[in-house]
């Protein structure tokens, strides 16, 4: 049971796209293949597969979440063209 071109013209018609015919016909035979790649992964046996994980998630070294880079205010405002205090003053654009 293949995908058909009106599934793809639907399919294409609620995500808004405008297709030709050409990428109609490509689509389809694409969107089967791929299909078809995950009908045969069902019928594997997977029950004996135990799940994989990159790493030990309970062991896995974490770091403290703190800022080290902290922003230097001062060195900031030296290199501003024109400032009030300690804040930038910019050009107004919006009337």
């Amino acid at each position: 049971m293949g995908i058909t071109r009106d599934e793809v013209r639907t399919v294409a018609a609620l995500a808004r796209l405008e297709l030709t015919s050409d990428q109609e016909e490509s689509l389809t035979g694409d969107l089967d293949q791929i299909l078809d790649a995950f009908r045969k992964l069902q019928t594997l046996d997977t029950g004996t597969a135990e799940p994989m994980r990159p790493f030990d998630l309970d062991a896995a070294p974490l770091r403290e979440d703190r800022v080290e880079n902290l922003p230097a205010d001062d060195a900031l405002l030296e290199q501003a063209p024109d400032r009030h205090g300690r804040l930038f003053h910019v050009p107004k654009i919006i009337e």
